[in-house]
């Protein structure tokens, strides 16, 4: 299979799914809350990923005022913070860390900073220094709120950045926001990103002279 190359200045890393598999987790939280709402379970794990739990709240109860769904995204958050059972690194995603350690990258994740803190701690993972949680944007994915600030917060032009993103909501958000997408995982496959692997071990990052990066994608 021939390598694609994709060259840019800044990275933009959603975390679950992409850098960290927390499915497990993920999946037993909004599985209880599920049942606690009478939803159907196995329905309301289709619309979670990617999206903040309020607005995945939202679609699934349209009719419920959003003021009980931010109070429930409270009870949930602090749920799945406590919770880091079977919250691994995505394969790769280690040395993917460390490659593009001195190059522009920004974490943009639904979580929130201590959630977010809590999976890179369980999965072993560095916490890049610039991290647009969920607590920095009004708007949840697949709004481009998060990945424009990403952006603006590394100093780049939107054309300038790729994403790497796991979830329908989140390949969404940076096609919005002007930027390239590599999709990582089993979701993304079906999502026509720029980019797709299955993990990070099929990516090679080169900094070149100039500032850019590129990334060779087998």
């Amino acid at each position: 299979m021939l390598a694609t190359v994709l060259t840019a200045h800044a990275l933009l890393l959603d975390m679950d799914g992409t850098l960290v598999n927390s499915d497990a987790v993920v999946e037993r939280c909004w599985r209880r809350w599920a049942l606690r709402q009478g939803l159907d379970p196995e329905a309301a794990l289709k619309v979670v990923h990617g999206r903040q739990g309020y607005a995945t709240m939202a679609v699934l109860l349209p009719d419920r005022p959003m003021e009980e769904n931010y109070a429930d995204n409270r009870l949930m958050l602090a749920e799945e913070t406590a919770d880091t059972e079977g919250v691994v690194p995505v394969g790769g995603a280690a040395a993917f860390m460390d490659a593009i350690a001195p190059l522009p990258h920004a974490l943009v994740t639904s979580a929130d900073l201590a959630l977010a803190r809590a999976r890179m701690t369980a999965a072993g993972l560095r916490m890049p220094e610039l991290r647009v949680t969920a607590e920095s944007v009004g708007a949840s994915k697949p709004d481009p709120e998060g990945f424009l600030k990403g952006a603006a917060g590394l100093g780049f032009a939107p054309a300038d950045c790729i994403v790497f993103e796991d979830s329908e909501a989140g390949i969404a958000a940076g096609r919005a926001a002007g930027m390239r997408v590599v999709g990582v995982g089993p979701r993304a496959a079906a999502l026509s990103p720029d980019a797709h692997v299955d993990d990070l071990t099929r990516i090679r990052v080169e900094a070149a002279a100039d500032g850019s990066v590129a990334l060779h994608i087998s």
